[in-house]
């Protein structure tokens, strides 16, 4: 039995598409996972910041042994996209020093020599981490 042909949209949104349009592309119809929107959201950030003119870097910790735990791999396998948009991931032991990590690149205004105008944090963790991490997060 043949599957069904998919609706037009469908079909001229899979024409030319690759895998990595899922974090890659900036225009279009993009087909992502949970985690993959996770990665481009940092992108489309910095992309939304630069059309306001807005000269910005971004910086994304969180705990490896939180439930999204594959988005650490994610992130590393768009390493080359990430640091060619000035967003850096640095993973933490766990949700405190994750969270005190992402707090620090917050200061970057208070630096007379800083290289950006302001520094976008996302951090991630699981629940009990969050407890844990709220000194940091409060702040």
């Amino acid at each position: 039995m043949n599957a069904p042909d998919l609706p037009v949209a469908v079909r001229s949104a899979l024409t030319g598409y690759r895998l990595s349009d899922a974090v890659c592309a900036s225009a279009g119809r993009v087909f992502v996972t949970g985690t993959q929107a996770l990665v481009r959201l940092p992108l489309m950030q910095r992309a939304l910041d630069a059309e306001r003119g807005l000269d910005t870097a971004g910086f994304v910790s969180g705990y490896r042994g939180s439930p999204l735990g594959a988005y650490d791999q994610q992130l590393w396998k768009y390493r080359e996209q990430l640091d060619a948009a000035r967003i850096r991931f640095l993973p933490a032991v766990n949700e405190e020093l994750a969270a005190t990590a992402v707090l620090g690149s917050q200061e970057v205004e208070s630096d007379p020599d800083r290289k950006v105008q302001g520094v976008f944090g996302l951090w991630y963790g699981k629940g009990p981490g969050v407890d844990r991490a709220g000194d940091a997060l409060k702040h």
